[in-house]
């Protein structure tokens, strides 16, 4: 039975990874801008949970509907202000100003928080369930994170393929410039990216420190990193690509560190999709896009 519960916990944490790809592949599908300072929105919405809860004794789904409510609304400012007026700039500036807003983020983190971890509270609060006589222990929450993460999917899929906004969103994925022309509002909709990004990594958040019970400044960003990788291994711009890669990853990450080492687990993450993208360096998903020169 012990392979089938790190196989559950390697899922469930590709679950998490997965979400947090979903905001990555959709900015970059959407905005061509890698937006590196996602991981530290979920940082920052997970300090909104923990002291809501801690601080002012808010019930745990007020203060995950809070956390979506702060995410969102930071992610339309980050993009307002840092990635909008480098609309046409090249693509190393805007590399470089999204690594420095994770920075910011970071630093402002510490400097309001502090550097301590922290306990983070059981959220969720989901009781764990007993299966075959025992020998198999579901913490609830890993089975929680895992059926989020497929509703999550299938909502933004839906979303992007059965409305107005989802279609705007794909026309300027396609083409910025023609988009406008048809009508199409593209800051608008380049905005709301981040936005509906920015939300699920709340989401993501909450979820991750459920697992693990630990915040601080740092707690996004190696998981964002990994999240970013399970975008680029899955396809970055495809939304099947950042599920299935998060998914994978996770299973990877949690198996290697099980049977291999601990330690070389995040070596292992990294050495697969070196291999991948060099066998296939669209991604497992991504499509070879010709452009006329």
């Amino acid at each position: 039975m012990s392979f089938v519960s790190y196989l559950i916990a390697g899922i469930s944490l590709g679950s998490i990874y997965a979400i947090m790809a979903l905001g990555y592949t959709m900015v970059y599908g959407i905005a061509k801008m890698l937006n590196f300072a996602h991981g530290d929105v979920i940082m920052i919405g997970s300090y909104v949970v923990f002291y809501a809860i801690n601080s002012y004794g808010l019930p745990p789904v007020v203060s995950i509907a809070l956390s979506v409510v702060v995410c969102t609304c930071l992610g339309i400012v980050i993009e307002k202000v840092a990635y909008k007026p480098l609309r046409r700039a090249a693509s190393l500036a805007v590399l470089i100003t999204a690594i420095g807003v994770s920075y910011l983020l970071e630093n402002l983190a510490l400097l309001f928080f502090g550097s301590d971890s922290k306990s983070f509270p059981d959220a969720l609060g989901l009781s764990t369930i007993s299966l075959a006589g025992g020998k198999l222990q579901i913490p609830g929450t890993t089975i929680f994170t895992i059926v989020v993460c497929v509703i999550i999917m299938v909502c933004l899929m839906l979303f992007i393929k059965r409305t107005k906004a989802g279609q705007a969103m794909l026309a300027v994925s396609e083409d910025k410039d023609a988009a406008q022309l048809m009508g199409v509002n593209v800051n608008a909709t380049i905005s709301l990216t981040f936005a509906i990004g920015s939300g699920l990594a709340a989401i993501a958040g909450v979820l991750l420190c459920s697992q693990y019970h630990v915040l601080n400044p740092y707690t996004g960003a190696l998981p964002g990193i990994k999240a970013f990788t399970a975008a680029v291994f899955g396809g970055i711009g495809s939304i099947p690509g950042a599920f299935v890669g998060g998914l994978l990853l996770g299973i990877i990450e949690d198996l290697s560190s099980a049977y291999i080492s601990s330690q070389l687990a995040n070596a292992i993450v990294f050495a697969v999709l070196i291999v991948v993208l060099l066998l296939k360096p669209t991604g497992l998903f991504g499509k070879v896009v010709r452009e006329k020169v």
